[in-house]
């Protein structure tokens, strides 16, 4: 059963995501916040696998409420996954430093999130397709790769970079086992390798240092062997 917390300040909102989700028999919602600190504290009461955040609301907003939830060793089992409109894209990327797993819109179909709120508490990275268009858009703009990413990639062995790079692509397990011409429990195994080094808290993280250390950069193809 995965625990939810959803954090809105809309209470209409929040009854829609918590009858969306409690029709499911593998969903449970634990609990509703109305800003991020109640969202935080509530989290750390209960206990939860997945946190459904809303950006922008009063007082502490979602993005300062996931880096509270990623700093906090006792909650290193909780995975957010950011709702989001186009309005709140400048804070994507932010929110993925910060610690987020995930990022959907708020149009999105009620499958969808129930699809997202799944995947993000297996640990995976969810993305939805035009976010990822901003975070790529953002890129485009930034200054050449440097810093302290560039100097982790010390860290990894080549076939770690260049699974690191794969996923930074949007790739999964299964589609980076078939790339490379590995099995899936072998490209688990270096994605693990490699968060580990890093210190990422999951592939989303991966994501970011992908990008950061140049290992991915708009308008053209993952860089294998970097």
């Amino acid at each position: 059963m995965t625990r939810v917390v959803i954090a809105d300040d809309h209470r209409l909102v929040r009854a829609g995501l918590r009858a969306l989700l409690e029709a499911e028999d593998d969903l449970e919602v634990v609990g509703e916040a109305a800003d991020g600190v109640e969202a935080v504290e509530l989290v750390r009461r209960v206990g939860a696998d997945v946190v459904l955040m809303d950006i922008r609301m009063p007082g502490t907003d979602g993005l300062e409420a996931t880096r509270m939830i990623a700093a906090d060793p006792a909650l290193g089992q909780v995975r957010v996954l950011i709702l989001t409109t186009f309005t709140d894209d400048e804070y994507v990327f932010s929110a993925l430093r910060a610690g987020a797993g995930g990022f959907l819109l708020k149009d999105a179909h009620p499958e969808q999130l129930l699809h997202a709120t799944r995947v993000v508490a297996a640990g995976e990275a969810l993305l939805a397709p035009a976010v990822t268009r901003r975070v790529v858009e953002a890129f485009a703009a930034a200054p050449s790769p440097s810093g302290p990413a560039v100097g982790l990639l010390d860290e990894l062995t080549p076939r770690e970079r260049e699974i690191v790079a794969l996923v930074g692509g949007g790739l999964s397990n299964d589609e980076i086992a078939r790339a490379l011409v590995i099995s899936p429990a072998t490209a688990r195994t270096h994605v693990s390798r490699a968060m580990i080094k890093l210190a990422a808290r999951d592939r989303a993280q991966l994501v970011v240092f992908a990008y950061e250390a140049g290992l991915v950069a708009p308008g053209r193809h993952v860089r294998h062997g970097a």
